[in-house]
């Protein structure tokens, strides 16, 4: 079943990688004199992995050292570029793709016996382990960029913007020129501040083709509405802890950051099949879309779906895409979305609409 789970395997043997469809522009590889970041992005699915890689390139930015781009993390590596153009994002600050930093600058500025791994631990720690490349992905994620290490980087300081002197002071380029991080220097959930960098992430052209040629066969320029449907087993049990918590996951993109506008509630993190019905219908009738497209981990509930919505002659579809993010493509397009609000994978397609002013509602919520 589709992965909007962020389960699936992100990557087919069979498929084209479009970093072979989509190629940077030529460029000379120079050595940047204020640093480098790089990071495993190795918490979480996808979705978890776009809020930090968000923070991380605020966090570069306010550094002023270069973002090394590095792959996304799924059963393997997967270059940044086969699913985001990286031109976009130098609108925004200096990055390199990992690939092209470990050939073109790696062996002669961070060479093997120089490579060392940073790990956050608090001072009253003083048996100080890093374990960069302990467990998976940690280990397979270095291996597949050649990178071992020689010695660790040990620091106590946050990301926040009220320490990014110390962090200037403290390791200043000349005597750390590479910052490799053993996960994201940034937090999770994305902070507020760092959401707007969303818009610097524009999908390759391969996967914008992909969700395109299926939204022109399918829909033939009728109005559709995207709802995404987290209702496996795992969700189900996560949700069970969600009551009352002021924050949980994702779930600042609609009760915000403050904290006390509302609480989560298990109806908004595992909506019931009444609650997934009633709104669907409502945003339909709003919006007289004709399609109704269904990202999911588990059931698309299309019989359910139809069955309810006879009067209105609508046609439900469910891709169960190869790549999930097929699906977070053809969600960003739609007329008008339902998200669930604790989840990342929803996170992501909230911030691409928003970019567009195109509107969304919540589970539980709207």
């Amino acid at each position: 079943m589709a992965a909007p789970s962020e389960a699936k395997a992100s990557g087919d043997a069979d498929r084209p990688s479009s970093s072979n469809l989509y190629k940077e522009p030529s460029e000379s590889f120079i050595w940047d004199a204020n640093g480098y970041i790089i990071f495993c992005p190795c918490m979480g699915r996808f979705g978890n992995q776009a809020d930090h890689y968000l923070g991380a390139l605020g966090f570069a930015k306010a550094l002023d050292r270069t973002l090394v781009l590095p792959p996304w993390r799924t059963y393997k590596n997967v270059p940044f570029n086969d699913w985001f153009k990286v031109e976009p994002v130098k609108e925004y600050h200096r990055v390199i793709l990992a690939e092209d930093f470990m050939q073109h600058l790696a062996p002669e500025h961070w060479p093997p016996g120089q490579r060392f791994g940073w790990c956050w631990q608090a001072p009253s720690v003083k048996d100080k382990k890093c374990g960069m490349k302990q467990g998976n992905p940690f280990g397979p994620f270095w291996d597949g960029l050649n990178v071992d290490f020689d010695d660790y980087v040990f620091y106590d300081l946050t990301y926040e913007e009220s320490y990014i002197d110390k962090w200037k002071s403290m390791y200043p380029p000349d005597k750390y020129p590479v910052m490799a991080f053993k996960g994201a220097p940034a937090r999770f959930p994305v902070a507020q501040r760092h959401v707007k960098l969303h818009k610097y992430f524009q999908w390759s052209e391969a996967i914008e083709k992909e969700a395109q040629d299926y939204i022109s066969k399918t829909f033939q320029g009728d109005s559709f509405i995207g709802i995404h449907l987290r209702n496996n087993v795992d969700w189900e049990r996560a949700c069970e802890h969600a009551d009352g918590l002021p924050t949980y996951m994702a779930s600042p993109q609609c009760l915000g950051y403050s904290g006390a506008d509302r609480k989560v509630t298990v109806k908004m993190c595992f909506p019931p099949k009444e609650e997934i019905l009633r709104l669907t219908k409502n945003i339909l009738i709003k919006t007289r879309a004709k399609h109704i497209y269904v990202a999911t981990d588990k059931n698309p509930m299309i019989k359910e779906i139809e069955d309810h919505l006879k009067p209105q002659k609508v046609k439900v579809h469910h891709l169960d895409p190869w790549l999930p993010q097929i699906d977070l493509a053809i969600l960003g397009q739609a007329d008008h979305t339902i998200l669930n609000c604790i989840s990342s994978f929803s996170a992501f397609v909230k911030r691409e609409r928003d970019i567009s002013d195109k509107p969304s509602s919540f589970w539980g919520f709207s």
